[in-house]
Protein backbone atom coordinates (compact mmCIF):
# COMPACT_ATOMS: atom_id res chain seq x y z
CA UNK A 1 0.00 0.00 0.00
CA UNK A 2 1.43 3.39 -1.00
CA UNK A 3 1.92 6.20 1.50
CA UNK A 4 -0.84 8.37 0.03
CA UNK A 5 -3.40 5.63 0.59
CA UNK A 6 -2.13 5.04 4.13
CA UNK A 7 -2.48 8.73 4.92
CA UNK A 8 -6.02 8.71 3.52
CA UNK A 9 -6.96 5.80 5.79
CA UNK A 10 -5.40 7.49 8.81
CA UNK A 11 -7.41 10.63 8.02
CA UNK A 12 -10.60 8.56 7.95
CA UNK A 13 -9.83 7.05 11.34
CA UNK A 14 -8.96 10.43 12.82
CA UNK A 15 -12.23 11.88 11.55
CA UNK A 16 -14.45 9.02 12.66
CA UNK A 17 -12.94 7.95 15.99
CA UNK A 18 -13.77 10.90 18.20
CA UNK A 19 -15.08 11.09 21.73
CA UNK A 20 -18.76 11.81 22.33
CA UNK A 21 -20.77 12.29 25.51
CA UNK A 22 -24.24 10.79 25.51
CA UNK A 23 -26.07 9.53 22.44
CA UNK A 24 -24.71 11.36 19.40
CA UNK A 25 -28.05 12.55 17.96
CA UNK A 26 -29.14 14.54 21.06
CA UNK A 27 -25.57 15.82 21.25
CA UNK A 28 -25.72 16.94 17.61
CA UNK A 29 -29.00 18.78 18.18
CA UNK A 30 -27.56 20.42 21.31
CA UNK A 31 -24.40 21.35 19.38
CA UNK A 32 -26.43 22.98 16.59
CA UNK A 33 -28.47 24.98 19.09
CA UNK A 34 -25.35 26.01 21.00
CA UNK A 35 -23.69 27.18 17.78
CA UNK A 36 -26.80 29.21 16.94
CA UNK A 37 -26.81 30.70 20.46
CA UNK A 38 -23.20 31.80 19.97
CA UNK A 39 -24.22 33.55 16.77
CA UNK A 40 -27.31 35.12 18.38
CA UNK A 41 -25.31 36.52 21.34
CA UNK A 42 -28.55 36.94 23.29
CA UNK A 43 -30.70 34.68 25.44
CA UNK A 44 -33.01 32.81 23.07
CA UNK A 45 -36.72 33.34 23.56
CA UNK A 46 -37.91 31.01 20.79
CA UNK A 47 -36.32 27.87 19.32
CA UNK A 48 -37.58 26.41 16.05
CA UNK A 49 -36.26 23.05 14.88
CA UNK A 50 -36.63 21.19 11.60
CA UNK A 51 -35.02 17.75 11.66
CA UNK A 52 -34.92 14.63 9.52
CA UNK A 53 -36.94 11.64 10.65
CA UNK A 54 -33.80 9.71 11.57
CA UNK A 55 -32.63 12.47 13.91
CA UNK A 56 -36.03 12.71 15.62
CA UNK A 57 -36.25 8.92 15.88
CA UNK A 58 -32.84 8.60 17.51
CA UNK A 59 -33.44 11.40 20.01
CA UNK A 60 -37.01 10.49 20.92
CA UNK A 61 -36.54 7.81 23.59
CA UNK A 62 -32.94 8.01 24.74
CA UNK A 63 -32.07 9.57 28.09
CA UNK A 64 -30.01 12.74 27.74
CA UNK A 65 -27.10 12.72 30.21
CA UNK A 66 -26.72 15.53 32.74
CA UNK A 67 -30.26 16.67 31.95
CA UNK A 68 -32.24 15.71 35.06
CA UNK A 69 -34.35 13.19 33.13
CA UNK A 70 -35.13 15.32 30.09
CA UNK A 71 -35.80 13.49 26.81
CA UNK A 72 -36.65 14.49 23.27
CA UNK A 73 -35.35 16.63 20.46
CA UNK A 74 -36.75 19.92 21.81
CA UNK A 75 -35.15 19.21 25.19
CA UNK A 76 -31.78 18.61 23.52
CA UNK A 77 -32.08 21.89 21.63
CA UNK A 78 -33.15 23.84 24.72
CA UNK A 79 -30.19 22.45 26.66
CA UNK A 80 -27.76 23.29 23.87
CA UNK A 81 -29.08 26.83 23.61
CA UNK A 82 -28.81 27.22 27.39
CA UNK A 83 -25.20 25.97 27.39
CA UNK A 84 -24.42 28.16 24.39
CA UNK A 85 -20.81 27.06 23.97
CA UNK A 86 -20.20 24.75 21.02
CA UNK A 87 -16.45 24.16 21.21
CA UNK A 88 -16.91 20.74 22.85
CA UNK A 89 -18.91 19.56 19.85
CA UNK A 90 -20.33 16.08 20.66
CA UNK A 91 -19.21 16.39 24.28
CA UNK A 92 -21.25 19.55 24.73
CA UNK A 93 -23.49 18.00 27.40
CA UNK A 94 -20.60 16.81 29.53
CA UNK A 95 -20.92 19.77 31.90
CA UNK A 96 -24.42 21.20 32.28
CA UNK A 97 -25.06 23.47 35.25
CA UNK A 98 -28.34 23.29 37.24
CA UNK A 99 -29.23 26.82 36.19
CA UNK A 100 -28.82 25.83 32.52
CA UNK A 101 -31.21 22.90 33.00
CA UNK A 102 -33.66 25.27 34.70
CA UNK A 103 -33.39 27.70 31.77
CA UNK A 104 -34.07 24.85 29.32
CA UNK A 105 -37.08 23.73 31.35
CA UNK A 106 -38.53 27.25 31.24
CA UNK A 107 -38.24 27.32 27.46
CA UNK A 108 -39.90 23.92 27.18
CA UNK A 109 -42.66 24.69 29.68
CA UNK A 110 -43.55 27.91 27.88
CA UNK A 111 -43.89 26.17 24.53
CA UNK A 112 -41.07 28.27 23.12
CA UNK A 113 -39.30 25.27 21.56
CA UNK A 114 -40.96 23.49 18.62
CA UNK A 115 -39.92 20.85 16.12
CA UNK A 116 -41.12 20.01 12.62
CA UNK A 117 -40.24 17.08 10.39
CA UNK A 118 -37.98 18.14 7.53
CA UNK A 119 -38.79 16.18 4.37
CA UNK A 120 -36.70 15.42 1.29
CA UNK A 121 -33.46 16.09 3.17
CA UNK A 122 -30.44 14.03 4.13
CA UNK A 123 -31.17 11.41 6.82
CA UNK A 124 -28.84 13.39 9.09
CA UNK A 125 -30.28 16.89 8.96
CA UNK A 126 -30.79 19.47 11.72
CA UNK A 127 -31.90 23.08 11.22
CA UNK A 128 -32.11 25.35 14.28
CA UNK A 129 -33.52 28.88 14.32
CA UNK A 130 -33.21 30.94 17.48
CA UNK A 131 -34.93 34.24 18.17
CA UNK A 132 -34.26 36.64 21.01
CA UNK A 133 -34.12 40.39 21.58
CA UNK A 134 -35.35 41.06 18.05
CA UNK A 135 -32.42 39.10 16.56
CA UNK A 136 -32.32 35.72 14.79
CA UNK A 137 -29.66 33.08 14.25
CA UNK A 138 -29.81 29.92 12.14
CA UNK A 139 -27.57 26.86 11.88
CA UNK A 140 -27.94 23.83 9.61
CA UNK A 141 -26.12 20.53 10.08
CA UNK A 142 -26.15 17.95 7.32
CA UNK A 143 -24.44 14.65 6.52
CA UNK A 144 -22.39 14.35 9.71
CA UNK A 145 -23.14 15.17 13.33
CA UNK A 146 -21.06 18.36 13.54
CA UNK A 147 -20.99 19.25 9.85
CA UNK A 148 -22.29 22.84 9.82
CA UNK A 149 -23.23 23.67 6.22
CA UNK A 150 -25.12 26.92 6.84
CA UNK A 151 -24.97 29.66 9.46
CA UNK A 152 -26.96 32.92 9.40
CA UNK A 153 -27.47 35.96 11.62
CA UNK A 154 -30.52 38.14 10.97
CA UNK A 155 -30.83 36.59 7.52
CA UNK A 156 -27.25 37.33 6.54
CA UNK A 157 -25.26 34.25 5.54
CA UNK A 158 -22.12 33.81 7.58
CA UNK A 159 -21.18 30.40 6.21
CA UNK A 160 -22.54 28.16 3.48
CA UNK A 161 -21.51 24.90 1.88
CA UNK A 162 -18.67 23.78 4.14
CA UNK A 163 -18.10 22.65 7.68
CA UNK A 164 -16.88 25.09 10.30
CA UNK A 165 -15.62 22.16 12.36
CA UNK A 166 -13.68 19.56 10.40
CA UNK A 167 -13.11 18.71 6.77
CA UNK A 168 -14.66 15.39 5.77
CA UNK A 169 -12.07 12.93 4.40
CA UNK A 170 -12.50 11.20 1.06
CA UNK A 171 -13.76 7.65 1.63
CA UNK A 172 -14.21 6.76 -2.02
CA UNK A 173 -10.99 4.71 -2.17
CA UNK A 174 -11.72 2.72 0.98
CA UNK A 175 -12.02 -1.03 0.31
CA UNK A 176 -12.01 -4.11 2.50
CA UNK A 177 -8.79 -5.34 0.89
CA UNK A 178 -7.26 -1.92 1.44
CA UNK A 179 -8.36 -1.94 5.08
CA UNK A 180 -6.72 -5.34 5.56
CA UNK A 181 -3.48 -4.19 3.91
CA UNK A 182 -3.48 -1.03 5.98
CA UNK A 183 -3.86 -3.03 9.19
CA UNK A 184 -0.83 -5.14 8.28
CA UNK A 185 1.42 -2.36 6.99
CA UNK A 186 0.59 0.88 8.79
CA UNK A 187 2.95 2.55 11.23
CA UNK A 188 1.33 1.63 14.53
CA UNK A 189 2.55 4.79 16.26
CA UNK A 190 0.30 6.80 13.93
CA UNK A 191 -2.88 5.03 15.04
CA UNK A 192 -1.96 4.06 18.60
CA UNK A 193 -3.42 7.15 20.34
CA UNK A 194 -6.77 6.67 18.58
CA UNK A 195 -6.98 2.98 19.37
CA UNK A 196 -5.83 3.38 22.94
CA UNK A 197 -8.49 6.02 23.59
CA UNK A 198 -11.16 3.87 21.99
CA UNK A 199 -10.29 0.85 24.13
CA UNK A 200 -9.92 2.81 27.38
CA UNK A 201 -13.02 5.00 27.12
CA UNK A 202 -15.27 2.27 25.81
CA UNK A 203 -14.05 -0.27 28.35
CA UNK A 204 -14.79 2.18 31.16
CA UNK A 205 -18.47 2.56 30.22
CA UNK A 206 -18.78 -1.19 29.62
CA UNK A 207 -17.49 -1.85 33.13
CA UNK A 208 -19.96 0.67 34.51
CA UNK A 209 -22.74 -1.04 32.58
CA UNK A 210 -21.82 -4.37 34.13
CA UNK A 211 -21.71 -2.86 37.63
CA UNK A 212 -24.81 -0.71 37.55
CA UNK A 213 -28.51 -1.13 36.88
CA UNK A 214 -29.07 0.27 33.38
CA UNK A 215 -31.83 -0.42 30.90
CA UNK A 216 -32.74 -4.10 30.94
CA UNK A 217 -29.18 -5.13 31.84
CA UNK A 218 -28.47 -7.13 28.68
CA UNK A 219 -24.73 -7.26 29.36
CA UNK A 220 -25.06 -8.38 32.96
CA UNK A 221 -27.73 -10.91 32.01
CA UNK A 222 -25.50 -12.56 29.42
CA UNK A 223 -22.81 -13.18 32.04
CA UNK A 224 -25.34 -14.36 34.61
CA UNK A 225 -26.98 -16.76 32.14
CA UNK A 226 -23.90 -18.16 30.39
CA UNK A 227 -20.98 -17.43 32.71
CA UNK A 228 -17.65 -15.76 32.06
CA UNK A 229 -15.62 -18.70 30.77
CA UNK A 230 -16.55 -18.28 27.09
CA UNK A 231 -14.82 -15.33 25.42
CA UNK A 232 -17.66 -15.11 22.92
CA UNK A 233 -20.11 -14.41 25.75
CA UNK A 234 -17.77 -11.88 27.37
CA UNK A 235 -17.32 -10.07 24.06
CA UNK A 236 -21.07 -9.75 23.55
CA UNK A 237 -21.63 -8.77 27.19
CA UNK A 238 -19.02 -6.00 27.12
CA UNK A 239 -20.51 -4.26 24.09
CA UNK A 240 -24.08 -4.74 25.29
CA UNK A 241 -23.26 -3.44 28.78
CA UNK A 242 -21.73 -0.31 27.31
CA UNK A 243 -24.94 0.30 25.40
CA UNK A 244 -27.06 -0.48 28.48
CA UNK A 245 -25.29 2.35 30.28
CA UNK A 246 -25.06 4.80 27.41
CA UNK A 247 -28.73 4.57 26.39
CA UNK A 248 -29.74 5.17 30.01
CA UNK A 249 -27.83 8.43 30.34
CA UNK A 250 -24.57 7.22 31.90
CA UNK A 251 -22.24 10.18 32.28
CA UNK A 252 -19.16 8.66 30.64
CA UNK A 253 -17.83 9.40 27.13
CA UNK A 254 -17.18 6.85 24.39
CA UNK A 255 -15.13 6.85 21.20
CA UNK A 256 -17.59 6.53 18.33
CA UNK A 257 -17.57 4.96 14.88
CA UNK A 258 -19.62 6.29 11.96
CA UNK A 259 -21.18 8.88 14.24
CA UNK A 260 -22.45 6.30 16.73
CA UNK A 261 -21.36 5.44 20.25
CA UNK A 262 -23.13 2.09 20.13
CA UNK A 263 -21.28 1.22 16.94
CA UNK A 264 -18.01 2.46 18.45
CA UNK A 265 -18.43 0.08 21.38
CA UNK A 266 -19.62 -2.81 19.22
CA UNK A 267 -16.67 -2.56 16.86
CA UNK A 268 -13.98 -2.25 19.55
CA UNK A 269 -14.85 -4.00 22.82
CA UNK A 270 -15.16 -7.55 21.40
CA UNK A 271 -11.79 -7.15 19.67
CA UNK A 272 -10.17 -6.08 22.94
CA UNK A 273 -11.81 -9.01 24.76
CA UNK A 274 -10.50 -11.54 22.24
CA UNK A 275 -7.06 -9.91 22.25
CA UNK A 276 -6.83 -10.45 26.00
CA UNK A 277 -8.00 -14.06 25.63
CA UNK A 278 -5.45 -14.78 22.90
CA UNK A 279 -2.59 -12.95 24.62
CA UNK A 280 -2.14 -10.54 21.71
CA UNK A 281 0.29 -7.70 22.20
CA UNK A 282 -0.69 -4.04 22.01
CA UNK A 283 0.54 -3.59 18.44
CA UNK A 284 -1.50 -6.54 17.16
CA UNK A 285 -4.56 -5.28 19.01
CA UNK A 286 -4.24 -1.82 17.46
CA UNK A 287 -3.85 -3.28 13.97
CA UNK A 288 -6.93 -5.46 14.51
CA UNK A 289 -8.90 -2.45 15.75
CA UNK A 290 -7.88 -0.43 12.71
CA UNK A 291 -9.24 -3.18 10.45
CA UNK A 292 -12.42 -3.50 12.51
CA UNK A 293 -13.14 0.23 12.45
CA UNK A 294 -12.39 0.66 8.74
CA UNK A 295 -14.58 -2.34 7.87
CA UNK A 296 -17.51 -0.80 9.73
CA UNK A 297 -16.90 2.61 8.14
CA UNK A 298 -16.77 1.02 4.68
CA UNK A 299 -20.23 -0.51 5.14
CA UNK A 300 -21.70 2.75 6.45
CA UNK A 301 -20.33 4.65 3.44
CA UNK A 302 -23.05 3.04 1.33
CA UNK A 303 -25.75 3.35 3.97
CA UNK A 304 -25.06 6.77 5.41
CA UNK A 305 -24.69 7.37 9.14
CA UNK A 306 -28.44 7.24 9.76
CA UNK A 307 -31.09 5.06 8.14
CA UNK A 308 -33.64 2.37 8.99
CA UNK A 309 -30.82 -0.20 8.83
CA UNK A 310 -29.38 -1.01 12.26
CA UNK A 311 -25.71 0.00 12.28
CA UNK A 312 -24.89 -2.57 14.97
CA UNK A 313 -24.90 -5.13 12.14
CA UNK A 314 -22.10 -3.29 10.33
CA UNK A 315 -20.12 -2.72 13.51
CA UNK A 316 -20.44 -6.37 14.54
CA UNK A 317 -19.14 -7.49 11.14
CA UNK A 318 -16.22 -5.11 11.58
CA UNK A 319 -15.46 -6.48 15.05
CA UNK A 320 -15.47 -10.06 13.76
CA UNK A 321 -13.02 -9.07 11.02
CA UNK A 322 -10.73 -7.56 13.64
CA UNK A 323 -10.94 -10.78 15.65
CA UNK A 324 -10.15 -12.80 12.52
CA UNK A 325 -6.97 -10.72 12.17
CA UNK A 326 -6.03 -11.59 15.77
CA UNK A 327 -6.49 -15.27 14.91
CA UNK A 328 -4.30 -15.10 11.82
CA UNK A 329 -7.15 -14.95 9.34
CA UNK A 330 -6.80 -13.34 5.94
CA UNK A 331 -8.68 -11.02 3.63
CA UNK A 332 -10.93 -13.80 2.32
CA UNK A 333 -12.01 -14.62 5.84
CA UNK A 334 -13.00 -11.00 6.37
CA UNK A 335 -14.92 -10.92 3.10
CA UNK A 336 -16.81 -14.07 4.11
CA UNK A 337 -17.57 -12.64 7.58
CA UNK A 338 -19.06 -9.46 6.13
CA UNK A 339 -21.14 -11.42 3.62
CA UNK A 340 -22.34 -13.86 6.28
CA UNK A 341 -23.33 -11.09 8.71
CA UNK A 342 -25.09 -8.93 6.14
CA UNK A 343 -26.70 -11.93 4.49
CA UNK A 344 -28.09 -13.19 7.81
CA UNK A 345 -29.30 -10.12 9.72
CA UNK A 346 -28.94 -7.35 7.14
CA UNK A 347 -32.63 -6.50 7.53
CA UNK A 348 -32.56 -5.66 11.26
CA UNK A 349 -34.18 -2.24 11.47
CA UNK A 350 -33.34 0.74 13.62
CA UNK A 351 -36.24 2.08 15.68
CA UNK A 352 -34.19 4.73 17.41
CA UNK A 353 -31.71 4.92 20.25
CA UNK A 354 -33.03 3.29 23.43
CA UNK A 355 -32.56 0.35 25.80
CA UNK A 356 -33.15 -2.38 23.21
CA UNK A 357 -30.04 -1.29 21.27
CA UNK A 358 -28.01 -3.40 23.72
CA UNK A 359 -29.99 -6.51 22.76
CA UNK A 360 -29.53 -5.78 19.05
CA UNK A 361 -25.79 -5.39 19.60
CA UNK A 362 -25.66 -8.76 21.37
CA UNK A 363 -27.53 -10.50 18.57
CA UNK A 364 -25.52 -8.83 15.82
CA UNK A 365 -22.27 -9.93 17.47
CA UNK A 366 -23.60 -13.47 17.92
CA UNK A 367 -24.23 -13.66 14.18
CA UNK A 368 -20.90 -12.08 13.19
CA UNK A 369 -18.96 -14.38 15.51
CA UNK A 370 -20.71 -17.39 13.97
CA UNK A 371 -19.62 -16.11 10.58
CA UNK A 372 -16.08 -15.83 11.96
CA UNK A 373 -16.07 -19.43 13.19
CA UNK A 374 -17.44 -20.76 9.90
CA UNK A 375 -14.89 -18.82 7.87
CA UNK A 376 -11.93 -19.80 10.02
CA UNK A 377 -12.89 -23.46 9.50
CA UNK A 378 -12.70 -22.75 5.74
CA UNK A 379 -16.22 -23.93 5.14
CA UNK A 380 -18.30 -22.87 2.16
CA UNK A 381 -19.44 -19.25 2.22
CA UNK A 382 -22.53 -17.60 0.78
CA UNK A 383 -22.43 -17.46 -3.00
CA UNK A 384 -23.23 -14.86 -5.64
CA UNK A 385 -26.99 -14.83 -6.15
CA UNK A 386 -27.85 -15.91 -2.60
CA UNK A 387 -30.32 -13.09 -2.07
CA UNK A 388 -28.37 -9.82 -1.96
CA UNK A 389 -24.95 -11.53 -1.94
CA UNK A 390 -22.98 -10.54 -4.99
CA UNK A 391 -19.81 -11.58 -6.80
CA UNK A 392 -17.47 -9.81 -4.37
CA UNK A 393 -17.70 -8.20 -0.96
CA UNK A 394 -17.68 -4.63 -2.27
CA UNK A 395 -20.73 -5.35 -4.45
CA UNK A 396 -22.43 -7.12 -1.56
CA UNK A 397 -21.88 -4.13 0.70
CA UNK A 398 -23.28 -1.83 -1.98
CA UNK A 399 -26.39 -3.99 -2.53
CA UNK A 400 -27.22 -3.94 1.17
CA UNK A 401 -26.43 -0.24 1.23
CA UNK A 402 -28.97 0.45 -1.51
CA UNK A 403 -31.65 -1.51 0.34
CA UNK A 404 -30.86 0.16 3.67
CA UNK A 405 -30.52 3.65 2.27
CA UNK A 406 -33.29 3.70 -0.35
CA UNK A 407 -35.40 0.58 0.02
CA UNK A 408 -36.01 1.02 3.75
CA UNK A 409 -36.85 4.71 3.53
CA UNK A 410 -40.58 3.99 3.78
CA UNK A 411 -39.97 1.79 6.81
CA UNK A 412 -38.08 4.62 8.45
CA UNK A 413 -41.01 6.98 7.95
CA UNK A 414 -43.50 4.44 9.31
CA UNK A 415 -41.29 3.72 12.35
CA UNK A 416 -41.15 7.43 13.14
CA UNK A 417 -44.90 7.85 12.70
CA UNK A 418 -45.66 4.99 15.10
CA UNK A 419 -43.12 6.19 17.67
CA UNK A 420 -44.48 9.73 17.74
CA UNK A 421 -48.19 9.02 17.50
CA UNK A 422 -48.35 5.93 19.72
CA UNK A 423 -45.58 6.64 22.20
CA UNK A 424 -45.76 8.66 25.40
CA UNK A 425 -42.21 9.98 25.55
CA UNK A 426 -40.58 12.96 23.88
CA UNK A 427 -41.93 15.60 21.57
CA UNK A 428 -44.91 16.60 19.55
CA UNK A 429 -43.53 16.98 16.04
CA UNK A 430 -45.40 18.76 13.29
CA UNK A 431 -45.28 17.79 9.65
CA UNK A 432 -45.87 14.02 10.00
Amino acid sequence: MDNARKEAYIAILQYELISAFGCTEPAAVAFAAARAAEILEKKPEVIELACSGSIIKNVHSVTIPNADGLKGVTAAAALGAAVGSAEKQLCILEDVAPEQIARARRLLAGGACTCSLAKDVDELYIHVRLMGGGETAEVTIEGAHTNVVLAKRNGETLLQGESVCRSVPDKSELTLKGAFEFAKECEVARIAPLMQSQVEENAAIAEEGLRGDYGVNVGRSLLELYGRTDVRVRARAAAAAGSDARMSGCMLPVVINSGSGNQGMTVSLPVAEYAAELGADRETLYRALALANLTAILQKRSLGNLSAFCGAVNAAAGAACGIAYLMGGGYEDCANIVAYTLGTIGGMFCDGAKASCAAKISQALDTALTGLQISMKKRRSFQNGDGLIRENVEQTIESFGVVGRDGMRGANEKILEIMLTQGNIGDAVSGL
